[in-house]
């Protein structure tokens, strides 16, 4: 963030269950699994109610805020302190409080520990491969870095029907796991004297 706010609990990908909710929520209740998203929607402005956007007016990303929309205020502290939240999920914690746009009710049968990634790193990948780059059936594309976030890039490249899916990582240790994700070939730039792109 640009305005340095500290102290702050950080985190952002997590899954976690519902302690208690807020005055006038009724889409969640005590016991509920959910995931965090630090790209909330308000469900009501013209950035949610469009197919090509999510950065809801309301709880878009904003790394400098760190209260609670509603009333301005930390929901932690220590002291008497106020210890502020970072894009409005504060995963770092073993409790937090996010506002009912930033958390996803999903099913209880989905285990917490391997559901949390699609927080942020499967759904981050895989939605800006699908929903931004669009690549048409056939296509060639490049991923460049195979952590979690371009392992979902490749996995959607390979939903839309890319022919090519080009994994370029500096560790070729990760190749192998990529190509279950739908890699066909790969690059690693310490091999080469020249771009990758050449």
């Amino acid at each position: 963030g640009q305005t340095p706010m500290f102290p702050r609990i950080f985190g952002h990908e997590a899954g976690g269950i519902v302690e208690s909710v807020g005055e006038g929520v009724t889409d969640l209740a005590p016991g509920d699994h959910v995931l965090p998203v630090f790209t909330g929607e308000c469900k009501e402005c013209p950035h949610c109610k469009s197919a090509e956007s999510n950065m809801c007016d309301l709880l878009r990303i904003n790394t400098d805020r760190g209260v609670m929309i509603g009333d301005g205020k930390s929901r932690f502290s220590i002291n008497g302190k106020p210890i502020y939240h970072f894009v409005g999920t504060s995963t770092f914690s073993e409790y937090t409080v996010m506002h009912i746009g930033c958390v996803a009710k999903i099913n209880p049968e989905a285990p917490l520990d391997k559901v949390c990634v699609l927080s942020c790193g499967i759904s981050t990948g895989l939605g800006a491969t699908i929903n931004v780059a669009k690549p048409p059936k056939g296509s060639t594309v490049a991923i460049f870095g195979l952590g979690a976030v371009g392992l979902a890039a490749a996995e959607g490249a390979r939903i839309a029907g890319a022919s090519r899916i080009i994994g370029v990582d500096l560790n070729p240790n990760r190749f192998e796991e990529a190509r279950k994700f739908g890699c066909t070939e790969f690059v690693n730039p310490k091999d080469h004297d020249k771009p990758v792109q050449q």
